[in-house]
C-alpha cells in the first residue's frame, strides 16, 4: 500500500459549458499565461510530491461520480484519495499537502476558503468502497454526507482561492487570469530591493 495518498485528477468531463461560452477549444486546453489549465493542475500535483493519476475517460454515464470511481479502482493500492477536478489550475501545491496531512487524522477532508467548500476532497483508504460505488454527476458528496453524519469529517480552511476558482466559461478562465496575474506581480514585488 503505497503511503501517500494519490491524487486523482479529473479529466474526463466533455467542457460543454466553456464551449457554449464562446470557447474554441476543451477547457483543460485552454491557456492561462500561457500553459494549459489541465498542465497548470498537473504542476501542482507534481510540486506537491504526492502521487498522480489522471483520469481521462470515465466508463458509466460519463458524470463526475464514474470518474471518481474510476480513479481510485485504478489506484486501489493507495492509503487515500484526493479528488481534484482538472479545472482548477491555481491550485497550490502546498494545499494539497495540508489536505493530504489531514487524512492523517481524518477519514474525510473538505477544504475551504472563505465560506467556500473547495477540492481537493481527500478520503482514506475506509472510503474505497463508497468511492467506488459512485455514479452519475454527484461527485463524492453523498460520501461526504455519509462520514460527515458520523462526525468524521475534518472542514480545513486555507488560504488559497485556487481551491474554488474553476474554469467552466470564458469569464472564468479571465477571471483567473486576473487572479493569477495579481499573484506573479505580488510575488515580484516582493523580490525587489
Amino acid at each position: 500500500m503505497q503511503n501517500n495518498p494519490v491524487v486523482i485528477v479529473l479529466a474526463a468531463g466533455k467542457g460543454e459549458r466553456f464551449l457554449a461560452s464562446g470557447g474554441a477549444v476543451h477547457k483543460l486546453e485552454a491557456s492561462l499565461a500561457g500553459v494549459s489549465v489541465l498542465d497548470r493542475v498537473v504542476q501542482a500535483v507534481i510540486a506537491s510530491g504526492l502521487p498522480m493519476h489522471i483520469v481521462r475517460h470515465s466508463p458509466g454515464q460519463g458524470g463526475m461520480a464514474d470518474s471518481i470511481a474510476a480513479g481510485v479502482r485504478a489506484t486501489a493500492d493507495a492509503s487515500g484519495w484526493l479528488i481534484l477536478p482538472g479545472d482548477l489550475p491555481l491550485i497550490q501545491s502546498a494545499s494539497l499537502k495540508r489536505v493530504a496531512d489531514g487524512l492523517l487524522t481524518n477519514k474525510v477532508v473538505v477544504p475551504t476558503f472563505g465560506q467556500r467548500q473547495g477540492h481537493p476532497v481527500g478520503f482514506r483508504r475506509e472510503c474505497f468502497d463508497a468511492l467506488v460505488r459512485l455514479s452519475g454527476e454527484e461527485g463524492a458528496r453523498s460520501v461526504i454526507k455519509t462520514y460527515r453524519q458520523m462526525d468524521q469529517v475534518l472542514d480545513l480552511s486555507l488560504d488559497d482561492v485556487g481551491l474554488v476558482t474553476d474554469v467552466d466559461t470564458l469569464d472564468d478562465l479571465s477571471s483567473a487570469e486576473k487572479i493569477f496575474a495579481c499573484h506573479v506581480d505580488g510575488q515580484n514585488s516582493g523580490q525587489k530591493d
